[in-house]
């Protein structure tokens, strides 16, 4: 008898306990406002959540969304990444108004990384370096990353979902065979849908193609709307021939610039393989060397539009021509 009643008053104890930490736990949670501008998503209504699916009333739970991430990088005249600046030595502009940098920081975040894979029959000549080059970016991860990979040709495949092993997306490699027509920009799209159920923050992709789009069925403008909305920096390497045989050829270097600029990529060509490896572990270390500029726009808007911005550099005195990479832009929330 004295046992139970022993046993009773401790599970007393532990729920009266539990009382007074959940408060606590919701109220920490609240006060957490330094969250990245998120883009305008639409949830599955074919995936109800955890509390309604077991019959529970919930209210929404409302986030203010008002720091906005602007990653940056920077190179001198020799192509070189420049570190070591401040934030004074930064200016951010939202739709031409100056806005206050509230935060810099350089540090080695966790990446979700996606490689787009070009296998499409012009790739014979390049796929065995372009498969080397896809390894090695993969081998820049840290332990925290995580990476996939989807290939395309007539159309895009996913043959690796997210991983940290680079040895599972290497063996999958080899059996990939180049053959068939190019829908680059069904794979990016894919790439960047894809990019939803990452679960780091910083989110990048990397395109490896040889020539413009000739089979998809998103457009170009239907995906450079999907690449504003997206939040995921996309760098491209692009081996080209000297000579166009399409005008969707000859568009390609066009087409894979204009959306890297937009995320504050780059987009790099070459008119041989050989190049390959060295630039997508260029890319790699280039990723874990960006400034990340923090600020809180001035007079927010939630009206759902996309918001520009623009980051100038004021180099200290003594160094040479700088150039830097940023995004162009955010889609604010919506009421």
């Amino acid at each position: 008898m004295l046992r139970t009643v022993s046993l009773v008053f401790r599970l007393f104890l532990w729920i009266s306990a539990l009382g007074f930490c959940l408060p606590t736990l919701l109220i920490a949670q609240d006060d957490f406002d330094e969250v990245h501008v998120a883009p305008r998503t639409s949830a599955d209504p074919s995936s109800p959540p955890p509390a309604a699916a077991a019959g529970l009333q919930t209210k929404p739970l409302k986030t203010r969304v008002d720091l906005v991430l602007v990653p940056v990088t920077i190179i001198d005249s020799r192509n070189r990444l420049v570190l070591g600046l401040d934030k004074e030595n930064f200016e951010v502009y939202e739709n031409k108004q100056l806005q206050t940098i509230q935060h810099l920081s350089n540090e080695d975040a966790p990446i979700s990384l996606g490689v787009i894979f070009d296998t499409s029959g012009s790739m014979k000549s390049k796929i065995d370096r372009a498969r080397e080059a896809a390894v090695e970016f993969f081998k820049t991860a840290n332990p925290q990353d995580e990476f996939f990979m989807i290939t395309f040709a007539d159309t895009p495949e996913e043959i690796s979902d997210f991983t940290s092993s680079v040895e599972d997306i290497q063996s999958k490699l080899v059996y990939v065979l180049p053959k068939g027509r190019t829908a680059l920009i069904d794979a990016v799209y894919m790439g960047l849908t894809k990019m939803r159920h990452a679960r780091n923050t910083k989110k990048a992709l990397l395109i490896i193609s040889d020539g413009g789009d000739n089979h998809s069925r998103y457009t170009e403008h239907e995906l450079t709307d999907l690449v504003k909305e997206a939040d995921v920096m996309i760098y491209a390497i692009g081996v080209y021939d000297s000579y166009f045989a399409t005008d969707e050829e000859r568009l390609g270097p066009y087409l894979l610039s204009e959306i890297s600029e937009i995320t504050g990529g780059r987009a790099f060509t070459f008119d041989s393989p050989k190049e390959l490896t060295d630039t997508a572990i260029k890319i790699g270390v280039e990723l874990r060397n960006q400034y990340v500029l923090a600020y809180r726009p001035t007079g927010l808007r939630r009206d759902g539009k996309w918001h520009k911005i623009k980051v100038k550099i004021k180099a200290p005195k003594g160094l040479p021509s700088l150039h830097l990479y940023a995004k162009q832009g955010y889609y604010a929330p919506a009421e």
